[in-house]
């Protein structure tokens, strides 16, 4: 057997007079086996797709006849360039190849078998009829991965251009931008707007695992992270609807992130929730056991620590009286009124915290009595001492 076929151009003139009808009866094939194309191949859509099968079965049956430029298994470029776009259609329809690979088997079988008929009553021989099936089916075989390729370079850059707009509309997130652009710009991006997001900041090494956990609707800002040492070493996450019963979901998402999470805002707020994780960070609030900064069990120390000289002068003068003592009796009478105030004035409750006995409890509030006299007792020095003493100088709560 010769290795290219040479199909006589009296079969090939035959063969081609019958390719309309070929090309009909195959696009009719492909709707009854494979459902999902019974619509898309009606109507305009269907005369189109008649043409290309035409286009590609003569296409072959050029490369197939004598005087052929080239091997009749490999289609010429006008077929692969028209199975590429078919494939990149598919992608942007939102199908898998699925439905367009059993196309294009339902298409070899259906035309072969018409193309084949053709042949026979033209004269081929049954060596010639084995060659020319090999042929088509290797054809077909060239047209389907130039189809699967094009599927993929569309998913790709489908992908590619969506990261790039939903980068783009985490930055305006976090922006004073209007809400209109907002919208429209997770629009462009594919992405539906959510009834809260979450700011959550996480070094530049643990993105991938604290993306890996969350909602895949997550958006990454490209944006610089004030407080980076170096470009990059920071990087906000917005997280969709995890407020209320849904945020111990997320702590448990980012353990051992390292990450510092902001509140819950409706989705257009979301730069207020960046700017408290910011600010935690920034005041160096201490992480948890789970290496965690949790803003919203935090928010004592970030209202008293919102101006840093307002409460140094406010604890300066609450605990003026104070100040003339030695600095272990100023510090252990400190420790004590801090305790008294936040237990109420619970004496055992109060003993049990500082390691002490009552009795010691007692002498300590007698001293500090005679120091601060009747405005011990007065609502005004106490919101004052709880102010000061709520939080110490070294940004711990007690």
């Amino acid at each position: 057997m010769e290795e290219e076929l040479g199909l006589p151009t009296a079969v090939a003139t035959a063969m081609r007079q019958e390719l309309p009808a070929v090309a009909e009866q195959t696009v009719a094939a492909i709707v009854v086996e494979v459902p999902s194309y019974a619509r898309a191949f009606s109507g305009e859509m269907g005369r189109n797709i008649e043409n290309a099968v035409q286009l590609a079965l003569g296409g072959f049956l050029v490369l197939a006849s004598e005087g052929g430029d080239g091997d009749a298994s490999t289609p010429i470029q006008a077929a692969l360039d028209g199975a590429y776009a078919l494939g990149r259609g598919e992608a942007r329809s939102g199908r898998s190849m699925d439905a367009l690979l059993g196309a294009y088997r339902v298409g070899a079988r259906v035309s072969w078998r018409l193309m084949a008929g053709s042949g026979v009553r033209a004269g081929l021989s049954a060596e010639q009829l084995a060659r020319f099936a090999e042929l088509v089916f290797a054809y077909i075989d060239q047209l389907s991965a130039a189809s699967v390729a094009g599927h993929s370079d569309e998913l790709a850059t489908t992908g590619r251009v969506r990261e790039r707009y939903r980068e783009r509309l985490a930055n305006l997130l976090l922006s004073q931008g209007a809400r209109e652009d907002k919208e429209a710009a997770a629009e462009r991006a594919d992405w539906t707007l959510p009834r809260t997001l979450t700011a959550v900041v996480v070094p530049e090494a643990r993105v991938r695992t604290a993306l890996s956990s969350l909602d895949a609707r997550t958006l990454r800002s490209t944006e610089e992270v004030p407080g980076s040492v170096a470009s990059g070493e920071l990087v906000a996450l917005l997280v969709p609807d995890a407020e209320g019963r849904s945020r111990p979901a997320l702590m448990r998402s980012l353990r051992e992130t390292e990450a510092v999470v902001g509140p819950a805002r409706p989705w257009d707020e979301v730069d207020a929730s960046y700017a408290r994780a910011l600010r935690a960070r920034q005041l160096g609030l201490a992480a948890d056991e789970r290496g965690l900064l949790d803003t919203e069990a935090r928010l004592a120390e970030l209202v008293l620590r919102a101006d840093e000289s307002a409460l140094a002068d406010l604890r300066a003068e609450a605990l003026a009286p104070l100040a003339d003592l030695s600095e272990s009796a100023r510090e252990k009478l400190t420790e004590t009124l801090r305790s008294w105030l936040l237990h109420q004035g619970r004496r055992d409750a109060v003993a049990a915290q500082l390691f002490v006995h009552p009795q010691t409890v007692r002498y300590r509030m007698t001293q500090l009595r005679e120091l601060y006299g009747a405005r011990l007792e007065e609502p005004a020095t106490v919101l004052a001492l709880v102010l000061a003493l709520g939080v110490d100088p070294g940004g711990m709560t007690p």
